[in-house]
């Protein structure tokens, strides 16, 4: 079933939105694929200021998104792929919503304004790096036409993970 994606509005993440992320990634829920628990508000707050300058130095970041009402639910954008393992020295593109928001098409919406984006801005790629068991971002994936590129065990938790791949370059051919 096609619905409407619901309006969306990203925007470089403020030094206040680390405190709402802290808040709204507090649930286990929320946080199952990236250790089960909510980092400090120390982690936020350095996330939000490396996105600043990601922003600023490459013209993309993690963005804040805001839900039609302008409030902030969750995040979604792009960043390089910083580990010495997976697809080094790629841009990944993700996401994260507050569980509240889960299942409305929110991630959808602002993960098309990402790919907009990073064509905007020259890359002529992405990523997205996904457990292997998250089923929701998996979906989310094959909605943007990416393709699952390859599998991985992730070095500290030892869980399978995919690799998708998005080229474009090719998406503004068609």
């Amino acid at each position: 079933m096609n619905r409407a994606l619901p309006a969306v509005r990203l925007r470089v993440p403020t030094h206040e939105d680390a405190i709402v992320w802290h808040r709204i990634f507090d649930d286990p829920d929320v946080m199952e694929f990236q250790g089960g628990r909510a980092a400090e508000l120390s982690v936020y707050e350095e996330l939000t200021a490396r996105q600043r300058r990601h922003d600023a130095e490459l013209g993309f970041c993690l963005w804040t998104v805001l839900d039609e009402s302008g409030q902030v639910i969750g995040f979604t954008g792009a960043q390089p792929w910083e580990r010495t393992w997976g697809p080094a020295g790629e841009i990944e593109i993700g996401w994260r919503l507050g569980r509240e928001h889960w299942g409305k098409g929110y991630v959808t919406a602002a993960a098309w304004q990402t790919l907009e984006r990073m064509r905007a801005t020259g890359v002529p790629g992405v990523v997205a790096m996904v457990d292997a068991r998250n089923s929701r971002s998996i979906a989310v994936t094959q909605r943007l036409g990416m393709r699952l590129a390859e599998t991985f065990t992730t070095p500290s938790a030892q869980r399978a993970g995919h690799c998708y791949r998005l080229d474009l370059q090719a998406v503004d051919a068609e």
